[in-house]
Formats: structure tokens, sequence, C-alpha cells
């Protein structure tokens, strides 16, 4: 077998893929029983430094999963190593059926399968074939901390025949050294929202916070209850909740500080992506949302969500038993993922019965009272706008009966109306102006 040329240059992994391309021509050598000085892949020591154990996050990683790892690392890595593979067997000119390999679209080199981890460690070893196919199952870590998988096999083909795909999340430890966050995209229909206010900012009914912070202690504190006090026994994992209130009363921003409270990302989940028209895409689309976020950790965040959860219907035509099996589809989901969900609704009564019951609780954000409204203002005016004049400020907004988002549309007009007139305090004229107008909106 032709040597592999060239040096591999410094590189947080320089010493495992130098380690890994010794494997390679050893199982290459050892296969087709050429000359070599070792008789076995496991006589190669594997670099103590423990980098990829530490981009990994896995201080238990056995050799064999060490060199899937690697594999599937390469052609992003290294894609120079894997060129040997491309050696045509003469007898039937053509490639070795037990390289395995695929072809990408525009990439040149050769992309590995599950067929190509079985040459390397397993050879024609068919007990240890067997042993390989469990590293690709949902039991394996590989599978549960979405390090990588098999993707792609054909209808009736080999399960090993499968692409190896290392997932976007490992790869961008690798290369980037931080964590993952996909964009939005046809792929991918949901979007990370943030804020830069803080759980403080927040004003909300008692009863409101309290319930909020039921679902806090959930997301802290769910190991405790459910593997310590064994109750995994008779409950499901993850937690779904409902908010449901007028516009405006804080159904997103609440979402979104729990999110930031309990340092996971919230994804919101775009429904005009989702839904479509065409007998089995909503469910496609919603399972490719669900099947990203499965194995991470992340808040779900359904926004007018009746559009897509609402009331089944009697089924008397096609289009009723297509809608009514999205639901369905939608109802299995939610209760099967075992992390957080948050749906949110203006109208409680347009949610189906069915997921109702399934919430573990059910939020109404209520519009503010007068008192809610005065600490609003007071957080949200400028100080540097109003001087003396604050409580007289603030007890004329409060009087008027507007949400959390209908005051920041006064103050932004305030805001725009200040800089017409080149004036940085904010006269009555144009605070009951803008107030009027928001008001005449409802």
């Amino acid at each position: 077998m032709a040597k592999q040329k060239g040096t591999i240059k410094n590189n947080e992994l320089t010493a495992e893929i130098a380690w890994f391309q010794k494997i390679i021509s050893t199982s290459i050598n050892l296969y087709f029983q050429q000359e070599c000085e070792i008789d076995s892949l496991y006589k190669i020591e594997p670099p103590k430094n423990g980098k990829l154990e530490s981009l990994i996050n896995n201080d238990t990683i056995t050799f064999d999963e060490k060199i899937v790892i690697m594999l599937g690392l390469m052609p992003h890595l290294y894609p120079q190593i894997l060129d040997v593979f491309f050696i045509q067997n003469k007898n039937f000119n053509r490639s070795y059926t037990e390289f395995g390999g695929w072809k990408g679209f525009s990439h040149g080199g050769f992309l590995p399968t599950g067929e190509t981890v079985a040459f390397i460690i397993a050879g024609e070893d068919i007990e240890k074939r067997k042993y390989i196919g469990t590293m690709f199952e949902k039991e394996h870590w590989f599978y549960k901390n979405n390090i990588l998988r098999l993707e792609g096999v054909g209808n009736g083909e080999p399960f090993l025949s499968g692409q190896l795909l290392i997932s976007d999340e490992t790869l961008y430890k690798v290369l980037k050294g931080k964590e993952y966050k996909p964009d939005y995209s046809v792929g991918f229909p949901a979007k990370l929202i943030t804020t830069e206010l803080n759980w403080e900012d927040m004003v909300l009914d008692y009863q409101v916070y309290e319930d909020i912070n039921e679902l806090n202690t959930w997301i802290k504190s769910s190991n405790v209850i459910m593997e310590d006090w064994g109750l995994n026994r008779f409950l499901k994992a993850g937690y779904r909740s409902l908010f449901y209130g007028p516009p405006g009363t804080g159904k997103t921003l609440a979402a979104t500080l729990i999110g930031k409270k309990n340092n996971i990302d919230v994804y919101r989940i775009d429904l005009s992506m989702i839904v479509s028209k065409y007998i089995g895409e909503t469910e496609k689309n919603l399972a490719k949302v669900f099947d990203m976020a499965e194995n991470r950790n992340w808040i779900l965040f359904f926004d007018e969500a009746d559009s897509l959860f609402g009331k089944r219907t009697s089924t008397n035509t096609s289009n009723d038993r297509h809608a009514n099996q999205e639901v369905a589809y939608l109802l299995q989901r939610i209760e099967d993922f075992p992390g957080t969900v948050i749906l949110a609704t203006n109208l409680k009564s347009n949610i189906d019965e069915a997921f109702s019951r399934r919430f573990q609780s059910v939020i109404y954000f209520s519009m503010p009272t007068e008192d809610l409204r005065a600490k609003l203002w007071l957080k949200m005016l400028p100080k540097s706008w109003l001087g003396k004049e604050t409580n007289e400020y603030i007890k004329i907004a409060s009087r008027y009966e507007l949400s959390g988002g209908s005051i920041s549309n006064v103050i932004r007009k305030c805001a725009l109306r200040m800089l017409a007139k080149q004036t940085n305090i904010l006269d009555k004229e144009i605070f009951k102006e803008a107030l009027n107008k928001e008001s005449l909106k409802k």
C-alpha cells in the first residue's frame, strides 16, 4: 500500500490525528496481510493529553469510540488522511466494498460510512462487526449526547452503509471551541430568542410569579424528582406549560426570562414555516425541530399556538382527517419530548382539550392592574424625561388600561415626538397624545 504523504500541522488534535493516521495504515496492512510492525490496533497507544476527551466533554471514551469519533472528524480536519480508501480492487476494477464510503456533492474526498468503521475496527471479525452496530443505537452515548450518527441508509440496505455524520454541535466544539446554536433556516424553522431584560424587570401578578417559579423549580430539580425520588416510574419526562392571556401581557418575555434565569436557550418555533397544506409536510417539519432539540437542553416556545394546536373537528372530509392527524402527531411528540415546552395563545378555548389535559401548568397572564401598570411605567420611562414630575406622570399613565406591550408602544411614540421637537423633556401634551392613540388601538 502507498504511504500517505504530508505532515500534520499544529492543531489542538495534532497528536490524535497522527495516532489515527497510524490506525488507518495499520488496519489496511493487517487486512491485506502486508508487512507490519505490530499485529493489533490496540497496541497503538492513543495520546495521553486527553484533548479529544476535553473537547467532547467525556473522560471515559473507549479505544474503539475514539476511532469512530476521529473518523467522523477527518473530512473536516484532515480529509487527505482518508484518500487511502480510494485504492481500487484490480480484480473487479472498482473500489473495495469493505471500505464503505460515499460521495458528496462538492467534496472530492472520501466520506466514511458505518462500513468504514467496521473495516478499521473489525476487519473480517463478524462478532466485532455486530458490536460496532451497537455504537449507533439510541441507547449509546453517541446518540444521547448528539455526538454523531449514521444517516441516509436506503430502504432495504445494510444498516452500516449509512453515512457517518458528526453532529454540528460536536463540530462546533472541536473547530471553534464553543457551543453550537443553530441558525434559523428552512431546515430548522425556529429562532433563538433573547432579551436584555432581567428577571427583576418582569412585572406580573403574584400568582403568575408563583406558577412560573414552579416551572423554574422543575428545570433546576427535575433530576431529584425523577431519579433520586424514583418518580420516573410514574411521571413522564419533561414539562409542558400553557401561557394564555391578552396580547402584550408578557407571555413571550416570561418564556425568554425563564431560559435566561436557568441558562437555557429558548427557541421560538416559526409556525408559518411549520404548517403546510401538503399532507405529511407539517409533521415532517415538526419532526426536524423535535429531533434536533431532543438531546439538547432547550426550551421550545410555540407562540400563537392555537394555529397549530387547535381543536380537532369531526372528520367529514379528507382535509379534516389530515388536520386531526397533525394534532394527534403534535400531541404525541410533545408528550414524548424530555425537555420543556411552552405554548402561548391569546385564547385558551382555542386549544384542543387533549393538549390541555397534558399541561403540567396553565398560567393566565391577565391585563395588569393599576398598581402593576404604575410599576411598569416606573421601570420603563427614562427618569431623565420626567424630572420632579415623575409621580404625576405615573399617576396619569397608570389610569389607562394598557398591557406591557402597549406601554412600550407609547414610550416609543413619545421618543419619536421628542426627537422631532428636539427636546429631552417629556411634556404632558406629547405624553397624553401618545396614551390616547394607543388606547384607541384597542
